[in-house]
Parts: C-alpha cells; sequence; structure tokens
C-alpha cells in the first residue's frame, strides 16, 4: 500500500491577482515547546520572566515611498544634475554682469631717464613718456557695448531652464530605477519563497516514494525520478537566492546601506487593477520635461546666431576716470594735475577673410540640428507612451493567466499525485506535474513584477 503524505494530498491555493498572500505566522504554540524542570541548585536564582529581556521590534518594512526618500538623499547622477543647473545659473549671471560698467582703481609710478643733451633737464630719453618721473592715480569705470551681449543673455537664460529641466529629468530617472530596483528585490523574494515551496513539495514526495520503493510497492526507477525532480528543484532554489542576493545588494547600494546589509521591503503586490490604466492618457505627455529642456536647447541654439551675427557690428568701449597725473608728488602741484578722464572708442568691423560668417553659418546648423532633435525626441516620447501602455495591459492579462493556471496546476498535481498512488499512472506525470506548477509560480510572480515595471514607466511617460 502507498504511503500518503499531506504535503501531497492537498497543495495551498495560489495566490489571488486581486488579493495579497497572508504572512507566514510569527508566533509558535505553546503546545510545542518543551516544559521546564522546576529543581533549581541552592546556588543557582530564577530569574522572574518580569525581567527577562524582551525580543527585539520588527523591522518596519520600507515602503516604495521610503526607499524613494532614502535614495534621494544618497549621492547620485541627480546631485550631478543640480551641479549643472548651479552652474549654468552663474553662467547666467555672468552674461548679465558684462553690460553693466566696471568699477577700477589703478596706480602707477614709472621712470624715463633724462635725455643726453636735453634742452632742459626734465626732458625724457623716451618720447612716449609725458616726463623723467611719472605718476597716475586714477579710479573711474570702464565697459563695452554690443549686441552680441543680449544675445549671449538670452542662451543664458535658455541654457538654465535646459539645465532646470535636466534636473527634473535626473529625478525622475532616480525614481524609475529605484522603482525597478525596489520591485525586483520583492520579485527575487517571492521566487525564492515559491522556489522553496516546491522544493518543500519535492522532498516530501521523494520520502513517500522511498518509503513505497522500501516497501516493495514501486520500482527503483520510481524514487530516482522524484531524486532528480528534488535535485531540479534544489537548482531552482540555489539560482533564486543568488538572484535575489544581487538584487538586495543592488538596492541596499541605492539606498548607501552598502552590499552587507539587506534591506527590508514589503513584498511584491500580488494584485492588478486595470482600471488604473485606463485612467493614463498621452494628454500629459507634454508635461514630460523632455519637453522643457528641447525647447531651450532650441532657444539657446537661436540666441548662438544672435551671437555670431553681433561681431558684424561695431563694438564701444568707453571709460571714465578720475585722479592726477603729475611729474611731481608736491600737493600744489597734484591739484593742478587732478581731473576727470573720459575716453570712448569705436571698433568697426570690416575684412576677416569670411571667419565671422564662416561662425553665423555654423550656429545656424546647430539651430537648425536642435530644431530637427525636438522633432525627433516628441515622436520618441509619445511612442514610449504608448509602448509603456501596452505593456502595462499585457503584464496584466498574463497575470490574470497565470493566476488562472497557477490554480489548474495545483490541481494537476492534486489528481496527478493521486492517480500515482492508486498506480493508474506513472510517475512522470506526478513528476511533470510538480514541475508545471513550480513554473507557473514563477510565471505568475514575473507578470506581477513586470505590471508593477509597466505601470511605473507609464506615469512616468505620462508626465506624472
Amino acid at each position: 500500500m502507498f504511503v500518503s503524505g499531506s504535503g501531497l494530498a492537498q497543495q495551498p491555493s495560489p495566490p489571488d491577482p486581486q488579493v495579497t498572500a497572508p504572512a507566514s505566522p510569527s508566533t509558535v504554540p505553546s503546545t510545542l515547546i518543551p516544559p521546564t524542570a522546576s529543581t533549581t541548585r541552592p546556588s543557582e536564582t530564577v530569574t522572574p520572566p518580569s525581567v527577562a529581556p524582551s525580543a527585539p521590534p520588527a523591522v518596519q518594512p520600507l515602503s516604495l515611498a521610503g526607499v524613494l526618500s532614502a535614495a534621494l538623499q544618497q549621492v547620485s547622477a541627480l546631485q550631478q544634475a543640480q551641479i549643472d543647473e548651479a552652474v549654468a545659473a552663474e553662467e547666467l549671471r555672468q552674461a548679465e554682469v558684462a553690460v553693466l560698467p566696471r568699477a577700477r582703481a589703478s596706480a602707477s609710478v614709472s621712470y624715463n631717464s633724462p635725455a643726453r643733451h636735453p634742452a632742459a633737464n626734465d626732458v625724457p630719453s623716451f618720447i612716449a613718456q609725458n616726463a623723467v618721473h611719472e605718476y597716475q592715480e586714477l579710479i573711474g569705470v570702464t565697459g563695452d557695448l554690443n549686441f552680441g551681449i543680449v544675445a549671449a543673455i538670452r542662451r543664458g537664460r535658455a541654457l538654465l531652464d535646459a539645465a532646470k529641466a535636466g534636473t527634473e529629468i535626473a529625478r525622475r530617472a532616480l525614481v524609475r530605477g529605484v522603482g525597478e530596483a525596489y520591485y525586483g528585490s520583492a520579485l527575487a523574494t517571492s521566487k525564492r519563497s515559491a522556489a522553496e515551496q516546491s522544493l518543500a513539495a519535492a522532498e516530501e514526495f521523494e520520502r513517500i516514494t522511498d518509503l513505497n520503493y522500501r516497501g516493495g510497492e514501486v520500482p527503483e526507477i520510481d524514487t530516482i525520478r522524484a531524486r532528480l525532480q528534488t535535485a531540479a528543484r534544489r537548482d531552482d532554489l540555489a539560482q533564486a537566492r543568488q538572484a535575489e542576493a544581487i538584487a538586495n545588494a543592488t538596492l541596499g547600494t541605492l539606498l548607501g546601506y552598502g552590499i552587507s546589509r539587506a534591506p527590508s521591503i514589503e513584498a511584491l503586490p500580488q494584485s492588478v487593477d486595470v482600471r488604473e490604466i485606463d485612467t493614463i492618457t498621452s494628454a500629459g505627455v507634454t508635461r514630460r520635461p523632455e519637453f522643457a529642456q528641447l525647447e531651450a536647447q532650441v532657444r539657446a541654439a537661436r540666441a548662438d546666431v544672435g551671437v555670431a551675427r553681433a561681431d558684424w557690428l561695431p563694438r564701444l568701449t568707453y571709460s571714465v576716470d578720475e585722479g592726477f597725473d603729475s611729474n611731481t608728488l608736491v600737493v600744489a602741484e597734484l591739484r593742478q594735475h587732478r581731473g576727470l578722464l573720459a575716453t570712448a572708442g569705436l571698433d568697426v568691423p570690416i575684412f576677416d577673410w569670411g571667419a565671422t560668417r564662416s561662425r553665423q553659418r555654423q550656429a545656424e546648423l546647430r539651430a537648425r540640428g536642435a530644431e530637427l532633435q525636438r522633432q525627433l525626441t516628441v515622436r520618441e516620447l509619445y511612442l514610449q507612451f504608448a509602448t509603456s501602455r501596452q505593456e502595462a495591459l499585457t503584464a496584466a492579462e498574463r497575470a490574470g493567466f497565470a493566476g488562472r493556471a497557477l490554480v489548474d496546476a495545483e490541481r494537476n498535481v492534486t489528481v496527478s499525485v493521486a492517480r500515482y498512488r492508486a498506480g493508474e499512472a506513472p510517475i512522470l506525470e506526478a513528476t511533470d506535474a510538480q514541475a508545471t506548477l513550480a513554473t507557473q509560480r514563477l510565471a505568475l510572480q514575473q507578470a506581477l513584477y513586470d505590471y508593477q515595471i509597466a505601470r511605473g514607466h507609464l506615469r512616468e511617460a505620462a508626465g506624472e
């Protein structure tokens, strides 16, 4: 007679895609705790139960929002984008102050030897100098005016807007990466749990088959096939544990935990709500920061054309100073040589062998390229929305199929094992049923993971 096991006669019901699987109990029944001896030695003291050390509190699993909050505080590409934004702000500041006059103060002392045959002792050797001794001290403002400064300010503002949009893009990319790592870790844990469940069922089936073989009820080949089935499930569990360790290390790195500490997170959601997908439309695609970044880049490229064209136009430089320029430091003489000095210069470009024209054509080509890139990226953004939406719908459909298939797979195991015990089916039917059940468990968790990832991509593609 065949020996039956409780683990084979009735398989646990599969997780419903709409219902979260119940957590395993954490307490041990008091009936399983062995009684404690009541006698003690005279030198020993008994610790009252009231002062016994309490168990450490359970660690609260991190939600996705908590993981995102922690990841935003770590070193990432987002911080580099914030630095780039600050650099762009400083560049705009430099462009804006370039149009303002700059204050300056200068003091100089020069000595020029007297001429060899001077008509007077104060005739200097170098005719470019004013006197043998010259003392000068000036304080004032200087600056220049040209049409390129205005274009440079417009370019700086556009680049700052592009950098701000780039910071938002980096933040969304970080959120996407953290979400994928979070659900990847949850998926790895779910697969490891499913592999443990399948291994436990295989080991129980092997134990029962071995007992029946020892009792002469089944041939040795059935025991070998049962052992092979268990070996396959052990290999699945080893791979699942490896994937879990890698996924936990990836998530821990994003959270700043390092590779030695596995973060405690919530379980993979076991429900799928297709109605949520229907509420996300393509109307929000234009709210994505990529649109703002593209528009800013086009404006910056057009401003570069203005900077290049300004080289064709005149430039005005000016300076206004107050002070003295004297050949002596005697106070009475200094008063006579103190006053106001104002100068202005106009630079008119005439011919530069086509260099200015080349720079202008180069800027115009870059502006045209930026416009073409904007059009291509807009198409790609709408394609991303359509792709993400279809992936989310397909993943939700797969989760429904996998949930129903898991119910059939468990029923298949129950019937196949019963038929094998009754001698109506070979052992291959039972082992194949167990392999199919293990596959369906993993398929369900994979479909639930794919839905969460596709849903996150869809929300990002819709500008949320």
